[in-house]
C-alpha cells in the first residue's frame, strides 16, 4: 500500500508501540517490514497466532527469551569465512541455549497453542554445540582446559613470567641500585619487563632501553638479565596464539556445518519475538481478536483509537451491507475525521494481526487498499493548492482502486467553490460507488447530504453535539444528517434572533434582501451581464498592474476593439484583456516629453549597436556583416 497511507493513518506509530514488546532485534526486524496483508487466509493465520501467543502471557505471564540476541551479522561473517571471536561465540551459545529453552516451553504448551508448538518442532536442538563453545571459552576468553597443548603453553607462560618477575624483584631490592630507579615497581612496556630507571642513570644499567617517559625524566629498561627470558616469553606468546586461533577456528568451522539449522532456529525464533510482542500488546490493551471477511462488511462495536489513551469515546459503525458508502456531518472539531482514521488503522492493524480493542461483535473487513485523503494536501514544491492536491490524490486513487477497496475521504469536495467543490464531491463519490468501493466520506456541504438521502445504497452519519454546553460528544449517529451548528452556536452566543431567522431564511431559498438603505447616495453597480462604459484608454508607455501575476508590466500597443491590450512583461509580449489589468502610473506621468517610448522594449545591447552604427562604429559593423554571413 502506499506509504502515505500509513503516515496519514498513523500505522507506523502503531508499529513502533508494539515493536517495543520485542526482546530481540530479531522480532523488531519482523515488525520494521511488517505490511497488511490482503490474502484473508494470511489475516486469519496472524491473528490466530496472536490469539494464541495471548492465551500463554495470561497463562504464564512472560515466555523464556533470555539470552535471545541477534546473531544475524555473526552468521554473516561466518558465510564470508570469518573465524568468530570469544564475545560471538557465547553470544552463539546463548542463542543455542535460548532457542533449546523456547522449544521446550512451545511443545509443553500444546494445550493452549497447537499452531504456535507446532512451529517448535521444526526447530533444532544443538546442545552439543551449545557445550562445547561453553566449555572452550570462559570470561570472553578462550579457556585453558580447551586443549591439553594451550594449557602447557600458558603454564610455561606462567613460569617464566615469574622468573622473570623474581630477577627484577631482585634488582629492584638491591641497595645499591636504590638511586638509579626512578620508582619501585615492575612496568611492562610493549609486552616486555622493564624498570623504570632515572633517565640520568640510563647508561649505567646493563640493558635495553624499551621506552622514554613522555617528559623524558624515566627510562623503561630491561636488564640483560631477563632479555633471554622476556624472548621466550615472546615465543610462548606467540604459540598460545596460534593455538587460540586453532580453537576458535575450530568452534566457527562446527557452528558453519549447522548453519542452516541454525538459521530456520533465527526465523523461527524472530516469528515467536514478534508474535509475543502482539501478544503483549493485546494484554496491554485488553484487545481482542475480531470477525473477518473478504465482502467489504465492517462493524465496529465499542472499538477505541489503538494509539487514544484515557477515556476515548467507543466508536460504534457499520457499513457495507445495507449501503457501501457512508457521508459523515457535524461540527468542526466534533471527531469526524478521528472516526475516519480509527476505522482504517483498526482495518490495517487487524490486516497486520494485532488485536484491536473492541467488544467482540466486531467484523473487520480484509482489503485490496486501503486509501486515504486526510488533511491538508498543499504542495510547496510542486506549487499545488490544498484543492490541487486533493484532486491530485483522488485521481491517483481512482486510477488504483480495485471493487475490494476501502476509501476514506475528509471533507471531500473542500479548498473550493462551494457549488462546483458539491457536485465534483458528489461525481467522485458516485464513480467509486460504480467501481463497487467501500467510501466513507466527511462534508459541511448540504447538497453531499440531500444526495446522500436520495441514493439508495448511501447513508448517512452525524457526530453528535451537546447544544447546552456547546461541545462535540464524539459519537457517531449513523441514519441522521448533522451539520455545523453555526446557527445554534450563534444564538448561544447571544447574535440578533431577526439576523438568525435572516440566516435561517437564506439557507432555504436564497432570496436575498436587495434594499438600498438611501437611493440617493448609492451609485447604480454595473451589471455583471453590462459593460461599463468608462474604460481606461491605456496608452503605449503606461505601468499597469497584471492582476493575474501581481506584478508590473508596460502597455505596447493600445486596445483593440475586443478591449486587448498587448503588454511588455519580463522581456515579452502578452496580449490580455483590459479587466485583467489596472492602471499604475499614466506614460505621461513617467516619462518627459519627447522621450522616445520605443526604447523601453528594446533591450540594452540592442540599443547600444543601433547607437554604434550611427556614429560609424567599424567595430559595430563588423559585428552586422559576420551575423549576416552567419558566423
Amino acid at each position: 500500500m502506499n506509504p502515505t497511507v500509513y503516515e496519514k493513518l498513523q500505522y507506523n506509530e502503531l508499529k513502533q508501540i508494539v515493536k517495543s514488546y520485542c526482546v530481540s532485534g530479531l522480532g523488531k526486524n519482523l515488525i520494521d517490514k511488517l505490511e497488511p496483508s490482503r490474502q484473508i487466509r494470511v489475516v486469519k493465520n496472524r491473528l490466530n497466532e496472536t490469539t494464541e501467543a495471548r492465551s500463554i502471557i495470561d497463562a504464564d505471564g512472560h515466555v523464556p527469551f533470555l539470552g535471545i540476541s541477534n546473531i544475524e551479522h555473526t552468521i554473516q561473517q561466518l558465510e564470508k569465512g570469518v573465524i568468530l571471536d570469544p564475545s560471538n561465540l557465547l553470544s552463539m551459545s546463548d542463542f543455542l541455549r535460548g532457542c533449546r529453552k523456547i522449544k521446550k516451553f512451545m511443545t509443553e504448551r500444546e494445550f493452549f497453542a497447537p499452531v504456535l508448538s507446532s512451529y517448535a518442532i521444526s526447530m533444532t536442538e544443538l546442545q552439543p554445540l551449545e557445550e562445547e563453545i561453553n566449555f572452550s571459552i570462559k570470561g570472553n576468553r578462550v579457556d585453558s582446559r580447551a586443549s591439553k597443548n594451550l594449557k602447557r603453553i600458558r603454564q610455561n607462560i606462567e613460569a617464566t613470567e615469574a622468573k622473570i618477575k623474581e630477577r627484577l624483584n631482585k634488582f629492584i631490592n638491591n641497595s645499591a641500585n636504590k638511586k638509579l630507579l626512578q620508582d619501585s615497581f615492575i612496568s611492562i612496556k610493549d609486552e616486555r619487563f622493564t624498570v623504570p630507571i632515572r633517565a640520568a642513570y640510563k647508561n649505567q644499567v646493563d640493558g635495553t632501553i624499551v621506552e622514554i617517559s613522555a617528559k623524558g625524566s624515566t627510562a623503561f629498561i630491561e636488564p640483560n638479565s631477563i632479555t633471554k627470558l622476556n624472548q621466550e616469553l615472546v615465543i610462548l606468546k606467540t604459540e598460545e596464539s596460534v593455538e587460540e586461533y586453532q580453537i576458535l577456528a575450530t568452534l566457527s568451522g562446527m557452528i558453519t556445518e549447522k548453519l542452516h539449522e541454525i538459521n530456520i532456529n533465527m526465523e523461527l525464533i524472530s516469528q515467536y519475538d514478534m508474535v509475543f510482542a502482539k501478544a503483549k500488546f493485546s494484554k496491554q490493551i485488553n484487545g481482542i481478536e475480531p470477525k473477518l471477511n473478504d465482502h467489504g462488511y465492517i462493524k465496529l462495536v465499542g472499538c477505541q483509537h489503538p494509539l487514544l489513551t484515557g477515556n476515548a469515546v467507543p466508536l460504534h459503525f457499520e457499513i457495507g451491507q445495507d449501503y457501501r458508502s457512508l457521508i459523515i456531518t457535524g461540527p468542526n472539531a466534533g471527531g469526524k475525521t478521528i472516526v475516519l482514521k480509527t476505522i482504517g488503522l483498526l482495518t490495517l492493524a487487524t490486516m497486520s494481526g494485532f488485536h484491536i480493542t473492541a467488544n467482540p461483535e466486531t467484523e473487520i473487513a480484509v482489503f485490496d487498499y486501503v486509501f486515504v485523503d486526510i488533511g491538508d494536501n498543499q504542495s510547496i514544491e510542486n506549487a499545488l493548492s490544498t484543492f490541487s492536491s486533493h484532486m491530485k490524490n483522488i485521481a491517483e486513487i481512482m486510477n488504483a482502486a480495485t471493487n475490494h477497496t476501502l476509501l476514506l475521504f475528509d471533507e471531500i469536495g473542500s479548498g473550493t467553490e462551494p457549488n462546483e467543490g458539491a457536485t465534483l464531491a458528489i461525481s467522485i463519490l458516485e464513480e467509486f460507488y460504480q467501481m463497487g468501493c467501500i467510501t466513507v466520506a466527511t462534508t459541511h456541504y448540504g447538497e453531499i447530504k440531500r444526495y446522500s438521502e436520495q441514493h439508495p445504497d448511501f447513508m448517512n452519519a452525524a457526530m453528535k453535539f451537546n447544544q447546552d454546553t456547546l461541545e462535540p460528544l464524539y459519537q457517531l449517529s449513523i441514519g441522521e444528517s448533522g451539520d455545523s451548528n453555526a446557527l445554534w452556536i450563534s444564538r448561544k452566543m447571544k447574535l440578533k434572533e431577526s439576523v438568525l431567522q435572516k440566516a435561517k431564511g437564506y439557507m432555504d431559498n436564497k432570496e436575498y434582501e436587495l434594499t438600498l438603505v438611501n437611493p440617493d447616495r448609492v451609485k447604480k453597480p454595473t451589471r455583471r451581464n453590462e459593460r461599463s462604459t468608462e474604460i481606461y484608454p491605456y496608452q503605449k508607455g503606461d505601468r499597469v498592474t497584471l492582476l493575474d501575476h501581481h506584478d508590473k508590466a508596460i502597455i505596447f500597443k493600445e486596445m483593440d476593439h475586443f478591449y486587448n491590450v498587448i503588454v511588455f512583461y519580463q522581456g515579452e509580449m502578452i496580449e490580455t484583456n483590459v479587466k485583467r489589468i489596472a492602471l499604475d502610473i499614466p506614460a505621461k506621468d513617467l516619462y518627459p516629453d519627447g522621450y522616445d517610448l520605443d526604447t523601453l522594449f528594446t533591450d540594452y545591447q540592442t540599443r547600444k549597436l543601433e547607437h554604434d552604427l550611427k556614429r560609424g562604429s567599424k567595430k559595430a559593423l563588423r559585428k552586422i556583416r559576420k551575423e549576416l554571413r552567419g558566423d
